[in-house]
């Protein structure tokens, strides 16, 4: 098995925002004005993951180095789907990123493995660019299966992407550390990125393996980011409540 021991140097870094059901017009055009003030690494990818009512909002006013992602998104085009949007809606406002099975829509909406598969696929085949979230709880990690918990989450995956993983972005976010103020050590966090990374090779293929960004997420701060940054097989963050703050822009900044 091919093992990655440093970081591939055409893997642009990725960070992401995930604001999820917080903010309001005033708010969000405080945090869009921060940003854009910046100064923002211009080597690093930055996207932001906004409540879907306010998608159109931010698209009118973000600069062109931010990228707009929707929190979430249905599996078909249209339909009898009281409450969803679809892909092909995100990319009428002009939006061109979606975060697709965080933690929190496998745990409390109850979208199974197979669920997020089938809207990665529907979103991948519509044109939008894909984060696809996967991770463990403590009670998985602590019974020793985390391994086996983010590969069975990834397996549905392979199939739902296809020949389109230069549009997927992967993330790695165990569910214990998410919003909790615990953070996976950056030799925890390598760890699983580098045995997801190998595993890649023979489940999906060495040049998948090589070229996909994996990201991590779970209480990132400005304060940890740098350390985590340094790992050679993290390759951006998906953060949460700091992604409301101002401290963000050094969380973009942390591999400068």
């Amino acid at each position: 098995m091919r093992k990655f021991k440093t970081r591939n140097m055409g893997r642009k870094f990725v960070v992401g925002g995930n604001w999820k059901m917080n903010g309001d017009k005033n708010t969000i055009h405080e945090i869009i004005t921060t940003l854009s003030n910046g100064p923002l690494d211009p080597n690093v990818e930055v996207v932001i993951g906004i409540p879907a009512i306010y998608l159109a909002y931010v698209q009118s006013i973000v600069p062109d180095n931010l990228k707009v992602a929707a929190q979430n998104c249905w599996k078909v085009e249209k339909g009898a789907f009281t409450g969803e949007i679809s892909p092909a809606m995100i990319k009428d406002v002009g939006s061109e990123w979606v975060i697709l099975g965080h933690s929190e829509r496998r745990t409390i909406f109850k979208e199974t493995d197979e669920l997020v598969a089938e809207k990665v696929a529907h979103a991948l085949a519509t044109g939008l660019k894909v984060i696809a979230c996967i991770g463990e709880t403590l009670e998985e990690r602590e019974a020793g299966k985390t391994e086996e918990v983010v590969f069975r989450q990834t397996l549905p995956l392979i199939a739902a992407i296809g020949d389109n993983w230069d549009r997927v972005v992967l993330a790695y976010e165990p569910v214990w550390a998410i919003g909790t103020g615990k953070t996976a050590s950056p030799a925890q966090a390598q760890e699983v990125h580098a045995a997801l990374r190998n595993w890649l090779v023979s489940n999906a293929s060495p040049a998948v393996a090589e070229a996909v960004r994996i990201q991590y997420g779970g209480s990132v701060t400005a304060a940890n980011a740098k350390e985590l940054a340094a790992c050679p097989d993290i390759d951006g963050f998906l953060v949460g409540g700091a992604s409301l703050k101002p401290e963000f822009v050094d969380i973009v900044n942390a591999t400068m």
